[in-house]
């Protein structure tokens, strides 16, 4: 019974020490000066993607066969969801994280794995049922039309997201390349003009608007969710640079659509949505739509 005490006395820094270890990498805090959250979407909206609110403002209109850009897209599911909701000719993902940009083309990879596998098992179980209508043309002919959308993808829109989405890693506000390597119907930006403002202050959010505009098709559109400014005071710490241009920023947020407008060049401005009906709390924010 002593040695047994004693031994257990011996174990008990060790186990302290690691158990303190341990409680010190849960509380640690993760750090993400560009808000490239690795969860981002998770504390969003949860587990599925589909149910973020913003889907219910935006519209197909502005994306069925269009080209489009998605600037800060972190993760890639709200890019990969706007192409298989709204069909998009193209969309180009971009974030400024390589980690990111690893998890949005796995999360590309996988989607489109579990679709394949979907339709293999579609494409199966229908010939099973068109087998079993030995007298009935009319079956045969059903299961032979699912057999060629779904098993070889031809005409089916989620069938082709490898064609459809692609990513990058990019600074957009410092190195876009050699623009305009190529025009957009559409660009999106959401939550993503409050850490350019923190990173770069108001020259690189004046950047980001210009590099937007000119990226543009005539007639294409900004899709535009800013942050409001309480939002920027509950950052301004994350890093020292954050924190001296928090000090520094002359135009804020509710100043945004009169830059674009008289400044940058836009036409026009339609309010999509003043507020994000449904949305987790601390997301519900403006959508605005800008067309060149």
């Amino acid at each position: 019974m002593a040695e047994a005490t004693q031994k257990s006395e011996n174990e008990d820094p060790v186990n302290n020490i690691n158990s303190e270890s341990a409680n010190k990498k849960r509380k640690r805090k993760e750090i993400a000066p560009y808000g490239n959250y690795r969860n981002y979407y998770g504390y969003r909206v949860g587990n599925d993607v589909e149910e973020d609110a913003r889907f219910k403002v935006l519209r197909k209109e502005w994306f069925e066969g269009k080209n489009c850009l998605d600037i800060g897209c972190n993760s890639g599911l709200i890019t990969i969801n706007i192409a298989k909701k709204f069909q998009c000719q193209s969309i180009l993902g971009i974030d400024i994280d390589r980690d990111r940009i690893n998890d949005a083309e796995w999360h590309l990879r996988n989607i489109v794995r579990k679709e394949e596998k979907t339709g293999k098992d579609h494409s199966k179980s229908s010939k099973a049922k068109g087998a079993e209508k030995v007298n009935g043309t009319e079956p045969a002919e059903t299961c032979s039309s699912n057999q060629h959308n779904v098993g070889t993808g031809s005409t089916s829109a989620e069938r082709n997201l490898f064609d459809i989405v692609s990513f990058r890693c990019e600074n957009f506000v410092s190195s876009w390349r050699a623009l305009p390597l190529k025009q957009y119907d559409t660009i999106v930006c959401l939550s993503v003009t409050k850490w350019v403002h923190l990173n770069w202050g108001d020259e690189g959010l004046i950047s980001l608007f210009v590099k937007i505009w000119r990226l543009l098709q005539p007639g294409g559109i900004l899709v535009l969710e800013p942050q409001p400014w309480e939002s920027y005071y509950k950052n301004r710490l994350t890093t020292e640079t954050t924190q001296l241009n928090y000090n520094m920023i002359s135009f804020r947020p509710e100043k945004f659509q009169d830059i674009l407008l008289d400044k940058i060049g836009f036409r026009t401005v339609e309010h999509a949505a003043s507020s994000v009906s449904g949305a987790s709390v601390g997301f519900n924010r403006p959508v605005l739509v800008f067309r060149k």
